[in-house]
């Protein structure tokens, strides 16, 4: 169960890497459209699992290993962002977001019947 602390946590930190994607998209990732689904911050505030959805899936896997090599660079940007909320900048762990592949496979499936 995750408290209002670690809730209010994650809520800031989605919507400061949104930022960061926003502009970093622009910059790298030309035409590829990154949505932050799920944030999850572990109790002790040290760790977040970060759940990202890539459109279109052309080149996923290319952009989704790029982002986890810059990740000590997202993590310097985004500790410059949350230097008045927080003393420390939780570490990033990035994921993909299935979760519409799934919904689609269903889908998919009930439209068979």
């Amino acid at each position: 169960m995750e408290s209002n602390r670690q809730k209010k946590v994650a809520r800031l930190i989605q919507k400061d890497l949104s930022d960061i994607f926003l502009l970093e998209s622009k910059k790298f990732y030309q035409n590829i459209m990154i949505t932050i689904t799920h944030v999850f911050v572990s109790k002790d505030l040290s760790i977040a699992k970060i759940y990202l959805s890539l459109f279109p899936d052309t080149h996923k896997d290319e952009v989704f290993e790029d982002i986890k090599k810059r990740t000590s660079m997202i993590k310097h940007q985004l500790s410059i962002k949350l230097k008045n909320q927080m003393r420390k900048t939780p570490d990033l762990s990035f994921f993909i977001d299935n979760s519409f592949d799934h919904y689609n496979t269903i889908d998919k499936l009930l439209k068979d019947l």
